[in-house]
Formats: structure tokens, sequence, C-alpha cells
């Protein structure tokens, strides 16, 4: 199965990103928090994706891209195997100085953790 994200598997609409922020905390690292909403989606085909990157916790725009893309790449990969909700990824605490390949790397380890614990 090719691993797409269509505009379907995102979230647009700021009415979407409240109720997700407004429920329950799925899972949390060092890195991010992962919400979704309380209710289920009664007309959802895939799980859908909303992403909070704060410009005071990354200040440089090349940090906050590359943050989004393996994010999203990581979502890419497992949407399928995911339950059908909403997750919102939010930046929580400031971005250490380091490179973009070891930023990439804490990233991607960090968000497959996260969406690990969001399967169970």
């Amino acid at each position: 199965m090719r691993a797409t994200l269509p505009s379907a598997a995102r979230l647009h609409r700021p009415s979407e990103y409240a109720s997700a922020l407004k429920g329950k905390r799925i899972a949390r690292g060092a890195l991010f928090v992962v919400t979704t909403p309380r209710e289920a989606q009664v007309d959802a085909s895939c799980a859908r994706l909303g992403l909070i990157i704060a410009k005071r916790f990354a200040a440089r725009a090349v940090t906050r891209n590359a943050i989004k893309r393996v994010i999203r790449e990581a979502f890419r990969h497992r949407r399928h195997e995911l339950p059908l909700h909403d997750f919102v990824f939010r930046l929580h605490s400031r971005v250490d100085a380091v490179s973009l390949t070891g930023l990439k790397q804490i990233v991607r380890q960090e968000v497959d953790g996260l969406l690990d614990r969001a399967l169970r």
C-alpha cells in the first residue's frame, strides 16, 4: 500500500484542532504531546493528523519545517494501522541546538514511540 497523506487525512479547521485539544492526551514524550478528541468520529475514513509547532519552542523556520516533515512521514507510514481518530501533535518544549540530521533522528524516534502508544 502506498504511503500518501491526502487532504482527507489532515485537520484543516480551527474547530477540528479545538475539539482534539480539549480531548484526552494519549501520549507525552520529551518534545511532543499527542491529543485526540473524546468522542469518536462517525464519518471517519482514516486517521487524521494535525500539527502545532510553535515558534517559541523552535525559533528557526528550518527547524519547524524539518519537524513537520518528519512527523508527516512517520504518520504516513503508520496511518493505516491507527484507529480512526484525529491526532494532534503539539511541540511542548524547546528544541535543543543540534544539527538537522540529529534533530530528525530524535523527532522520528519520539514520534514512532508516541504512535506505538496510540495503538494501545
